[in-house]
């Protein structure tokens, strides 16, 4: 996610090269044309400005459905954190609430709660790492026993292979009498809560923006700068000034094109990129405050922004 409000503007332009570079040789190509009297092509100007207002449309409509799905992103992972956190509070309030039970052990309940709490935070960076198509499952070794790594290695679907060891675990403390009553209830509603949060994440990432409006956009753009020359010339030969179709030209082009670019680049919000959802920092969240309620005092170091990018 871009935090910084200033832009590198050669880090921009290299997001718009190809359509820089269409604007710049053709109105020079024109304006070189026109002035050496070799070839003088004029057309009204209404042509160009019915084709830009039919872009105007499409991309408005673009960056629109690309800021939804972004939002839509960030909110589910906004849903995660605080469901990450209500499970965990429900795992350690409903297992210290069973103290006084006569079949009560306290080493038992501890690894309980530690064990079970791992696997939420498990789960968070499997889904980021799932969600990124990032194969960096060492970094879940660390929350799971070696034979739940060694089978969450042959899963398919890790976050939902979490979630059913996890499920496992509650029913397994519900027979024991680490939990009782309806305890696994509550869990459970987080559980499915985050299931679908998942379900969520996994609907934007698998569903591209329609097609159409990605190539119809990218048509109707880079016909628009083509044409955009041919419909200034006649204007600025008028006063004497025929060499400003250049920037103008230019100018005109840019504002179109990086407007558009800033749709298509915000469209897929989990592909690692840095306008991306800022996974890695959310998931530092949730197993920094988890690890804490734990009472652990080895938390991981919380992420910090870099180069005003937070990842």
């Amino acid at each position: 996610m871009i935090i910084k409000k200033n832009f590198n503007p050669i880090k921009v332009v290299r997001y718009i090269k190809a359509e820089l570079l269409l604007a710049i040789s053709t109105s020079v190509a024109v304006y070189i044309l026109h002035n050496q009297n070799i070839i003088t092509i004029s057309l009204p100007f209404s042509i160009t400005a019915i084709l830009g207002s039919a872009l105007a449309i499409f991309i408005a409509f673009r960056n629109n459905s690309s800021y939804n799905r972004w939002w839509e992103a960030r909110t589910l992972w906004g849903g995660i954190i605080n469901s990450s956190r209500v499970l965990a509070r429900l795992i350690i309030t409903f297992t210290d609430s069973h103290a006084h039970q006569p079949n009560y052990d306290k080493n038992r309940s501890e690894l309980f709660k530690k064990e079970l709490i791992y696997k939420v935070i498990a789960w968070v960076h499997a889904l980021r790492l799932h969600l990124r198509n990032q194969d960096k499952w060492q970094e879940l070794k660390p929350f799971l026993s070696e034979k739940e790594f060694k089978e969450l290695l042959q899963s398919q679907n890790k976050p939902n292979y979490i979630h059913l060891i996890s499920g496992k675990k509650i029913y397994e403390a519900m027979s024991n009498g680490t939990l009782g009553g309806f305890d696994s209830f509550q869990m459970e509603g987080q559980l499915l809560a985050l299931a679908n949060y998942q379900g969520g994440c996994e609907r934007i990432k698998n569903t591209p923006l329609l097609r159409q409006y990605d190539y119809f956009t990218r048509v109707f753009l880079f016909t628009f700068i083509l044409l955009l020359p041919f419909s200034l010339i006649s204007d600025f030969a008028k006063m004497n000034i025929a060499y400003l179709i250049i920037p103008v030209a230019v100018v005109i082009s840019f504002v179109f094109a990086i407007i558009g670019k800033v749709g298509e680049v915000n469209e897929d919000p989990f592909e690692n990129k840095i306008t991306d959802v800022p996974m890695t920092a959310l998931c530092n969240t949730i197993e920094r405050d988890l690890k804490e309620m734990l009472g652990e005092s080895d938390l991981p170091k919380k992420s910090e922004t870099e180069n005003g990018f937070l990842f």
